[in-house]
Order: structure tokens, then C-alpha cells, then sequence
């Protein structure tokens, strides 16, 4: 365990392969490990000391990890932005989480001069891949540095901040611990033990989502300090990450149920032309899985699908492709050192089989929204957090979900979950991607909406839905039934699957009190 971390390992073997960047360069551990040494001695020249923060708005890139592992050496924060933020959204979270340094990059110059001029951060310490005015070429910032690793190293932290899909985004801030980095990194490989997962092993990572979610860059940093090679790239593709899997051997990834949903919607022809019998551990998160969408990735990649459930704040539970095939649409039971328990809105504990709020707890690892004490605290019962998730609990501790509380529809006084509606939509031959919520209906205070992308070449309209919608009879209760159908030409994800449903819900309710 101790000879684990990304520094010591790339010191023992520098020569080993590390990543491979989006444009299929190969990095070895020794170039990884000088490049990161620079820029932690670089920021250290600029004056930053244990405790500050740097803020990042990059495309997955080299420079990525780079930055990640010279802050987590030197005891600082480092938060990464989404970007595809506009420049105000992202000029708060600079501000707000005190970033010293704020890195940006070509691709997305306009929001970052925008938001770096909102709030008047100093040119001197603004740095961006590419040419972006008001900030410096990122290579100014470890030019004429030192390869060789910092004195006085300690543990630093990556500060995630929130959504924000009901309000601010939050920074979700974590005490730094003054810890020889190379044990907490130790540590924390725990997280990929927990799969399974071992050092070396001949592992390979693959990278297809953005690394400024949380778990994404916490599941590919942990792979680099397992001594497991990051295979990266900048835009997933379905068919591109098959290519990938066969060249490169990848055993390992981290995925969301919307990438499996593609993947399977390729021709099988496609999809049988590519050898996946490397994989051995495909973890996915992030949203519910359709039961029929898993069923059909276990009888196609065997029995290498891992399933989680966590969030930015902690977490979780975890199911074993064995536990799930015994007990199908469950995301397991809590995880060493995890709680997890569903409480009622009077903040009662709930029994096995009642359904309510999903509170977790972990560990002793507690948290706080940065400078959010009243959101801290509105989301605890005691130790337990919630992120607003519904769910139950077996009589033997497995946690079975049913969607986000807010996403929830009440109509004629049911409780009905878009999840389980859109995993049976989703399943159609015809539909793509598929989004379902509640709009205003005066008698029954809500009533179904589904939005869907049909598939490339499918003409939407009354006669795709006729067919939705006989389709549904046999699938779907007619109170779970959609009422009306809408088509988009693509639903607003971001690249990581993510889906803004408050964009297509929010025009319905414009003007009136949502339920």
C-alpha cells in the first residue's frame, strides 16, 4: 500500500506508459511526473501557500491531470469548472471558491475572458492553453521550473462544486489534513479496491467522460496513483471507444447509463466487429439505469458491469454484476464505512420496503457547502446527508431508487417517477434519448409529458407517437403512460450524460406554482 501513488511509482518506473492524451499521444510516467513537478513548483513561485485554490476551465487534456497532480502534492484546492458554462456562471465560482490561479484554454476563450473580466482577476495569475486575452500561455507557468518533486509536500483536495439545478452552485469543501500526499493517495485506492481492482495488473483506464464531474476525474486520477495506464479522449464516441477497447487492451472505465443506451443502438454488425474481452470492471453511476438496458450490457460485456451510488458529497453503495443479476434494478448495499438510511419528511427512519428520502453518511469524512451553512444544514439529519433522491431499502440492505424528488410527478394524487417511465421508452427501437416530467393539468395537478430524439433517419411526429404509444400499452400502467409527445432534434445533456431537465420542464410552468 505504501509504495502506491502516482509519484513513487512513477519514480520507480519512469519509463512505464501513464496516459494517452485525445491526440494519442503517449505519455510515460517519468514525462507526467516532470511536467506536474514543474507547475506545483510554479505555482509556489507565484506565492500560493497550503490552503489556496486554483480554478480550471480546460477540455479533457493532459494538462488536466498535469495540474491535478502538482496541487494534490502541495496542499492546495483545485476546482474544476464545466465548461460549458457562460462567462458569469463561470466568474462566480472563481470568486467564490478564492481561486488564486485561474486556468482556462482556447475552446472556450470567450466565457473565460468574460468571466475573468467580471470579476477583474489579475492577468499575471490567468493562464489558458492556447491564445486567450487577459491570460497567460499555460507554459509561462512551469518554464524554467524544476522537475524534481516540491519540498515540504502535503495532501491537497479537488473542490467540486454542485449542479446548481435549484439555485447557486455550492463548493463542497473538505478540511486539507497535513499528510504526506503519497499515504492519503494510498488511501484513497481503497475506492477502486472496493471493484476489485488491483495495483499494476496490467490495468488499463478508459477516460470518455469530462473530467470536471466529480467521480470522472476521482475514478481516472485513482487509476494513475493504482499505477494503471488513462486511456483519454475529449468527446466520446460510441463506436470510437470500441476501437479503443480492442487497441489498447482497456480493462477499466467509469460510464453512465446514457452511454450504454447508444452503444446499444449501434448496428450489431458494428458491435460485433470489435473484441471487448479485455474488460473486466465497467463501472457506472450517475443516473438510473433502465433494468432491460443492464440486462442486455451483462449479456454482451459478461460480467464486468459494477454499478455505485454516490454523489459530489460522499456516498454510497455498491452492486456487484452477481448481487444485481439476484436482485435486478438495485444499486447495492452500503459500501465499507458507509450508512445509508431513507427517512420520511418529518425525518422519521423508514422500515424496509416504504419508500422516501435517501440520507448517506461516510465515515468520518465530513463535508460543508463552502460558506452555505443554512444548505448544510437543511440537508442533514444528524450525521446523514441527502442530495433529494427517493428510494427503499430491502430486508436484507439493498437500496433500490426510485428518481430525484423534484423530478417526481403527482397526478390525481399518485406519486409517479419519470425514471421508471423513460427505462421502458428508452428501450424502443425508434427513440434515441428520451426526457419525462410533469406539466401543469388543472385536474389532476399534473399530468405526463415525455420529449424524445428519434433516432437518426425516424420522421417525428403523430405517427412515431401512435406507435409510442401503442408500444406503451403492454409496458406501461395508463397512468404511467405519457399523455402528449414532443420531439427535439437532441435533448440538452451535457457530455457526461447529464440532463437538463429544468430546461425543457421550466417553459410549461411559466406563470404558475409548480406542484
Amino acid at each position: 500500500m505504501s509504495e502506491l501513488g502516482f509519484w513513487k511509482l512513477a519514480q520507480a518506473n519512469p519509463d512505464k506508459l501513464a496516459l494517452v492524451d485525445p491526440q494519442k499521444r503517449s505519455w510515460s510516467r517519468g514525462e507526467l511526473f516532470a511536467e506536474a513537478n514543474r507547475i506545483a513548483h510554479g505555482l509556489r513561485a507565484l506565492g500560493l501557500e497550503q490552503g489556496d485554490c486554483v480554478a480550471l476551465v480546460m477540455e479533457n487534456c493532459a494538462e488536466f491531470f498535469q495540474i491535478n497532480l502538482a496541487v494534490t502534492q502541495v496542499g492546495l484546492y483545485m476546482t474544476p469548472i464545466n465548461n460549458h458554462l457562460t462567462g458569469p456562471e463561470i466568474a462566480y465560482i472563481v470568486q467564490d471558491s478564492g481561486a488564486k490561479v485561474f486556468f482556462g484554454s482556447e475552446q472556450f476563450a470567450e466565457a473565460c475572458q468574460t468571466a475573468r473580466k467580471e470579476i477583474d482577476f489579475p492577468s499575471e495569475h490567468s493562464f489558458a492553453l492556447g491564445a486567450v486575452d487577459g491570460f497567460r500561455a499555460f507554459d509561462e507557468l512551469a518554464a524554467g521550473q524544476p522537475e524534481t518533486r516540491p519540498e515540504d509536500r502535503s495532501a491537497g483536495q479537488v473542490m467540486n462544486y454542485t449542479s446548481g439545478t435549484t439555485g447557486k452552485p455550492k463548493g463542497v469543501r473538505r478540511p486539507l489534513a497535513s499528510i504526506d500526499p503519497d499515504l492519503i493517495v494510498s488511501l484513497t485506492t481503497g475506492l477502486l479496491g472496493m471493484f476489485g481492482l488491483q495495483p499494476e495488473d496490467d490495468n488499463v483506464h478508459y477516460c470518455g467522460s469530462p473530467l470536471y464531474h466529480t467521480a470522472v476525474l476521482m475514478f481516472s486520477s485513482t487509476s494513475l496513483h493504482m499505477g494503471h495506464a488513462v486511456v483519454l479522449v475529449e468527446k466520446w464516441d460510441p463506436e470510437e471507444m470500441l476501437q479503443l477497447i480492442e487497441r489498447y487492451k482497456i480493462t477499466q472505465s467509469h460510464m453512465v447509463p446514457t452511454q450504454f443506451n447508444r452503444l446499444l443502438k449501434l448496428d450489431p454488425a458494428i458491435r460485433e466487429k470489435y473484441d471487448v474481452s479485455s474488460l473486466r470492471t465497467m463501472i457506472h453511476a450517475a443516473a438510473p439505469c433502465p433494468i432491460d438496458t443492464k440486462w442486455k450490457m451483462l449479456e454482451w460485456w459478461g460480467d464486468s458491469i459494477y454499478e455505485y451510488y454516490a454523489a459530489t458529497e460522499g456516498g454510497g453503495t455498491l452492486v456487484t454484476p452477481q448481487e444485481w443479476r439476484e436482485r435486478p434494478g438495485t444499486v447495492g448495499k452500503a459500501w465499507p464505512n458507509a450508512e445509508v438510511k431513507i427517512f420520511d419528511d418529518d425525518a422519521n427512519e423508514l422500515p424496509a420496503g416504504q419508500v422516501g428520502t435517501v440520507y448517506m453518511k461516510l465515515g468520518q469524512a465530513d463535508f460543508k457547502y463552502k460558506d452555505a451553512e443554512k444548505k448544510t444544514r437543511e440537508n442533514r439529519i444528524g450525521n446523514f446527508f441527502t442530495v433529494g433522491d427517493v428510494g427503499e431499502i430491502d430486508a436484507e440492505g439493498y437500496l433500490f431508487l426510485r428518481d430525484r424528488k423534484t423530478d417526481m410527478i403527482i397526478s390525481g394524487g399518485a406519486n409517479l417517477y419519470p425514471a421508471e417511465i423513460e427505462s421502458q421508452l428508452i428501450q424502443h427501437p425508434k427513440v434515441a434519448d428520451v426526457a419525462v416530467f410533469g406539466i401543469p393539468n388543472d385536474d389532476w395537478g399534473e399530468e405526463i409529458k415525455a420529449v424524445i430524439q428519434p433516432m437518426d433517419g425516424i420522421e417525428a411526429g403523430e405517427a412515431l407517437s401512435q406507435e409510442i404509444f401503442a408500444w406503451c400499452v403492454e409496458r406501461l400502467a395508463k397512468m404511467k403512460t405519457p399523455r402528449t409527445i414532443d420531439y427535439l432534434a437532441e435533448l440538452p445533456r451535457d457530455p457526461n450524460g447529464k440532463l437538463y431537465k429544468r430546461k425543457l420542464r421550466d417553459p410549461y410552468w411559466a406563470g404558475r406554482s409548480q406542484i
